[in-house]
């Protein structure tokens, strides 16, 4: 019987969640998509993005196109593994609460 106990802290916060559902849905994100998608400042998403990184749940590569610096975000397979299982015990807490 799963509860609320059990759901990953570092994906339930609201922004990082959105960040990690964009990134199992395409793949990689740029910054820039992550940012207009979830309506959020540079300086915000910056620090949520930090904190995935630090817990190796994403990987960020800065590179440059067009003499511009891009930043690609993509789920790593830990970051993943940790979504499914954070999906996994919010259905389970749903079906025990329903």
């Amino acid at each position: 019987m799963s509860n609320v106990n059990e759901l990953d802290d570092l994906i339930h916060a609201k922004v990082r969640l959105g960040i990690m559902s964009l990134l199992m849905t395409y793949e990689s994100c740029d910054f820039t998509l992550l940012k207009k998608s979830l309506g959020i400042t540079d300086g915000n998403l910056g620090s949520h993005l930090k904190k995935l990184e630090e817990a190796e749940y994403i990987q960020v590569t800065k590179t440059f196109v067009a003499k511009k610096p891009k930043t690609i975000i993509q789920v790593t397979d830990l970051g993943a593994q940790a979504y499914k299982n954070y999906i996994k015990t919010i259905e389970a807490i749903l079906k025990n609460n329903g």
